[in-house]
């Protein structure tokens, strides 16, 4: 019988370290990032009989989404401006026309919910003609509500400014936003709404336009510009040198905030503050509505039509009863001077003319003259 063999102790390797694969460096207006250290991460055994497995640090990512819709019988108009917002959010989700209700706070904090997004923001289309906008954080709020005026699309304006689709916005807000406490809940609202968050996957990891939200006549203007950066050569595209005559190119769309009430909770809850100064297109349409409508308006425009036709029928001018139909008879008078004074100063030319430059006899005359 042969020898046995000896039995041969497989000896575990040690464990080493896990490096992480180096991340592409990033492209900004200043050029490439430089590249990051890797960080080395060191593994631990879990549970002998399983093995060794290796439990690496990921990154925090925010992974925040906006959802973006509208109501029913919304006009093509701002249907669009809708489109041109959700065109300048890579982090918007859009969802199918909603019914304007008195219990869509559960509705849309559900439809949040359901697709993943942590703010709202939804365009209320009322009598096809008003158009209102809601900011929310979904689902415990606060919530803002917005009057819409001066809309302006981005086919409606054609503009030079051009940016990347998906580029990252920088927020720029004037200094009004800092002094009242209402405006400062708003700017922290329009922050985390309209602002893409870090490393999203549908984000380039670069900016290159600016969102302006400025604060006049208790009106918050948008304005979305192009950073135009001078290109010097095609191997050295961006000069340090010239990065100060960068220049801000509007690329649209932009429209103004008029805002209503800001709420506690997502689509309502407790008022925290109410606009002095907010006039509901209603009561406009009433006040104008009344003014023209009304017994003392209706009965001046009467008397006017009463003495013209008394100043008609009598065919004299007074001053003390009508100056409006003094000015127009005056008018007419003017026109009609000037449209006969050239036929008058011609006759007087021909006139003058044929008096100077008489013409001979003629000999026949005296034979006609005898019959």
């Amino acid at each position: 019988m042969g020898k046995k063999r000896k039995s041969q102790q497989v000896v575990a390797p040690p464990a080493t370290p896990v490096v992480e694969a180096e991340p592409p460096r990033k492209r900004t207006l200043l050029g490439l990032k430089p590249q990051p250290e890797p960080e080395v991460v060191e593994t631990k055994a879990e549970n002998g009989s399983n093995g060794a497995a290796a439990a690496a640090v990921v990154p925090f990512r925010n992974k925040e989404k906006t959802l973006v819709l509208c109501s029913r019988r919304i006009t093509f108009r701002y249907r669009h401006l809708m489109m041109d917002i959700m065109a300048l959010l890579p982090h918007s989700k859009k969802d199918v026309k909603v019914q304007a209700k008195d219990n869509k706070a559960d509705t849309l904090n559900e439809l949040a919910d359901l697709k993943g997004c942590s703010s709202c923001l939804l365009f209320e289309c009322r009598k096809k003609k008003d158009l209102y906008m809601w900011l929310s954080k979904s689902p415990s709020g606060p919530s803002a509500k917005f009057l819409l005026k001066a809309v302006h699309t981005t086919e409606e304006l054609k503009l030079t400014g051009n940016h990347l689709k998906g580029s990252r916005p920088l927020l720029s807000f004037s200094s009004e936003f800092e002094m009242h406490p209402h405006l400062q809940l708003l700017k922290e609202l329009l922050l985390q709404v309209f602002c893409t968050p870090k490393d999203h996957r549908k984000s380039k990891p670069f900016f290159d336009h600016v969102f302006t939200f400025s604060f006049l006549d208790n009106h918050i203007w948008f304005r979305n510009y192009q950073i135009s950066v001078p290109h010097q050569s095609a191997t050295n595209k961006i000069d340090r040198a010239a990065l100060e005559k960068m220049t801000l190119v509007e690329a649209g769309p932009r429209f103004a905030m008029n805002p209503i009430k800001i709420f506690s909770g997502s689509f309502g809850g407790q008022t925290l503050f109410e606009n002095p100064f907010y006039i509901s297109p209603n009561a406009v349409s009433l006040i104008f509505q009344f003014v023209y409508t009304s017994s003392v308006m209706s009965s001046f425009s009467l008397m006017e039509e009463k003495l013209f036709r008394q100043l008609h029928m009598r065919r004299y001018i007074s001053l003390i009863v009508d100056i409006y139909f003094v000015q127009e008879r005056s008018l007419d008078k003017k026109k009609k001077a000037g449209k006969y004074q050239k036929k008058v100063k011609a006759k007087q030319r021909r006139k003058t003319y044929e008096s100077v430059n008489q013409l001979e006899p003629s000999e026949l005359a005296d034979v006609w003259d005898e019959d």
